[in-house]
């Protein structure tokens, strides 16, 4: 006999602490105290007051259930606001902040527990959602009319979620502050027809000019890609397997790029076998791209091809076949995922590439935050003073627009670090190289870069264990980009991972072979540091010298007096103080981002060089934090 299956009707709110991996390996203790005070002094007093209860609790969430939407977006409201007030004196970096999402479904009770649609699309709403804010589904929308006040709801587009088959009306709940009465305001969807005829007579009376706003592309912060099913030309079992493979570890690799908005593969499973139209997929979807391609075997090998296309145009972008033994099939699909995810993500893919070349075309008026940010990391990848402040102007811009564009707050503080190497400022170019980085980790905790570029940040000011700690969460959050591989790379040696620092550049290489003249700087000093100064000279070598900054001339003489080549390595000396004048053995290896280890391979490297040992009182007076040499230390 069945047993019979018990319903019913619920709003439930799914949460969870952003970053909470990153504040528990920081500091356990606090972290754990910290959560159990917001429980006792704010959350547990809100879900009484508002008729919650607890379904589940996990390390980093909850699952609570209410009788009522009206209930349940009210205490989420609560929640944040009472959080955020209870935080007011502890550091931004080790704040508890939280994300939620609120749904009105149908739920399967079992016991105390709950199950089903109603719950599974409250958590997905939740992962989707901004730190901090609290984003609700369609069906919560549609109650909340007329019955909560002191709200504004923004219509947040229609999501694709895991293993829910239509796309989830969601709305972000706009926090608003002050004294005045206060009503519910709703951004209406366009596309239902009750709003339709007010919005005609709003538009008629003002004029087309919102009109054309408001019926224009939405602005992306991300570009959107749709990961087609890989056709199986081979028509057999395997090859078919080998083919669904390759594409979810396409879907997985690419999310992981938080530059990349990726469709779900339930999403794109309809398209399977079919013929393909980019545009219609693009229109359905709402991508700018697609990417398709197939598997076969042809005796002992298998070959996979791949082609990027514009969803607006149906041009194909790019393509690539690959050719490999059929041996290990598991083994070829993770290859092939990450060689593909690595060519079109990050800074050199050719997704940017394609956003970057569209955002040039562009009439000045009529950039927005993403195609600012696009340029302004085109004019950081330039390398020279000039262009470097080009880079910084752009990427304010694109804050201004959008100041919770965690990207552009990436951007910002990597151009920051690379003027320091062409100025004289670095005290005061690594400070805002810091707080550029930490506003982009704190917007957006789940991206790679950002806590690449704040590991980078905490590193300059000497932080080496903080910056140790970022940098490899960095890299587990994103290990198959070429990009957070090079950052880490770069900073190995600070933390004694010699041979993992050249094992990242070595596999970032493979990853992305056309290396980028910044990235090659990176790999450069990580087998310079491993002792493999041929290598390394060789990678300077790609360097252009006209954008040399202060490390590359320090670099080179370096390098060529560890090679034995003195009188090249004065000559590169001469060159280097021709351009900074004050560049000395002290003032460059006396910096607090260097570990001991380091400081004393360039004391030696750079001695036989011949640089000055000594920084100029110039140097000393805007640096007081240099470890000084002995024989610079007047008794």
């Amino acid at each position: 006999m069945a047993v019979p299956v018990h319903r019913r009707l619920a709003a439930i709110m799914a949460a969870d602490i952003v970053g909470y991996s990153r504040l528990m390996e920081a500091d356990e203790a606090a972290t754990l105290a910290a959560i159990k005070d917001l429980r006792c002094a704010v959350i547990d007093p809100l879900l009484v007051e508002h008729h919650g209860r607890i379904v589940k609790l996990m390390g980093d969430g909850a699952i609570v259930e209410f009788g009522s939407v009206v209930d349940a977006v009210a205490c989420a409201v609560a929640v944040q606001k009472g959080c955020e007030a209870r935080q007011t004196e502890r550091p931004g970096g080790r704040r508890i902040v939280f994300r939620i999402g609120v749904n009105l479904g149908d739920v399967v009770v079992e016991g105390e527990d709950l199950l089903g649609d109603g719950v599974n699309v409250a958590a997905r709403l939740e992962q989707l959602c901004s730190p901090g804010g609290i984003l609700i589904s369609g069906t919560v929308f549609d109650q909340l009319q007329g019955k909560i006040d002191r709200l504004t709801l923004d219509y947040a587009g229609d999501q694709h979620v895991k293993n829910i088959a239509r796309p989830v009306r969601t709305y972000n709940v706009r926090q608003d502050g002050g004294g005045r009465p206060w009503r519910l305001r709703m951004r209406p969807h366009l596309s239902e027809m009750r709003w339709a005829a007010a919005i005609l007579t709003v538009l008629v009376l003002a004029g087309a000019g919102w009109w054309w706003l408001a019926a224009g592309e939405p602005m992306r912060a991300r570009a959107s890609i749709a990961v087609i099913p890989f056709d199986n030309l081979g028509g057999d079992e395997a090859t078919g397997r080998l083919a669904d493979g390759v594409t979810d570890d396409i879907i997985t690799d690419l999310a992981r790029f938080r530059d990349l908005e990726v469709i779900a593969r339930h999403s794109t499973m309809i398209y399977k076998g079919k013929p393909i139209d980019a545009r219609v997929i693009g229109s359905d979807l709402n991508v700018r791209f697609v990417l398709e391609g197939s598997v076969q075997r042809e005796g002992s090998r298998v070959r996979v091809a791949a082609q990027l296309v514009d969803a607006k145009s149906a041009a194909h972008l790019w393509s690539e076949r690959w050719d490999r033994p059929d041996q290990d099939v598991f083994a070829i699909q993770t290859e092939l995922a990450q060689l593909l995810a690595a060519k079109l993500g990050g800074y050199t893919g050719t997704i940017t590439l394609s956003d970057r070349d569209a955002a040039r075309r562009k009439r000045p008026s009529d950039l927005n935050a993403y195609d600012l940010y696009l340029l302004g990391i085109e004019a950081k990848h330039r390398e020279t003073k000039e262009s470097l402040t080009e880079a910084i102007q752009l990427l304010k811009r694109s804050i201004e627009i959008d100041p919770k564009f965690a990207r552009a707050w990436t951007g910002l503080s990597w151009s920051y670090a690379m003027m320091a190497g062409r100025a004289e400022n670095i005290a005061e170019l690594t400070a805002l190289q810091l707080d550029a980085a930490r506003r982009a980790a704190e917007l957006d905790p789940l991206d790679a870069e950002a806590h690449a570029a704040f590991g980078s940040a905490l590193g300059m000011t000497g932080d080496l264990q903080q910056a140790s700690s970022e940098l490899r969460h960095a890299v587990s959050l994103n290990p198959n980009s070429a990009d957070i591989l090079t950052f880490y790379a770069g900073w190995a040696s600070a933390f004694g991972d010699v041979g993992p620092g050249v094992e990242a550049a070595e596999r970032a290489i493979r990853l992305n072979p056309e290396s980028p003249n910044w990235a090659i700087a990176q790999y450069r000093y990580a087998f310079f540091m491993a002792g493999r100064y041929e290598e390394a000279l060789q990678l300077q070598r790609q360097r252009p010298k006209q954008g040399f900054a202060r490390a590359d001339h320090a670099y080179l003489a370096a390098i060529l007096a560890a090679l034995g080549r003195e009188e090249e390595a004065h000559t590169a000396v001469a060159e280097a103080l021709a351009q900074f004048p004050d560049l000395s053995i002290e003032g460059f290896a006396g910096g607090p981002e260097w570990s001991e280890a380091e400081r004393h391979r360039f004391i030696e490297t750079m001695g036989k060089a011949n640089f000055p040992p000594c920084a100029s009182e110039a140097v000393l007076k805007a640096r007081p934090d240099l470890v000084r040499l002995p024989e610079c230390i007047q008794s």
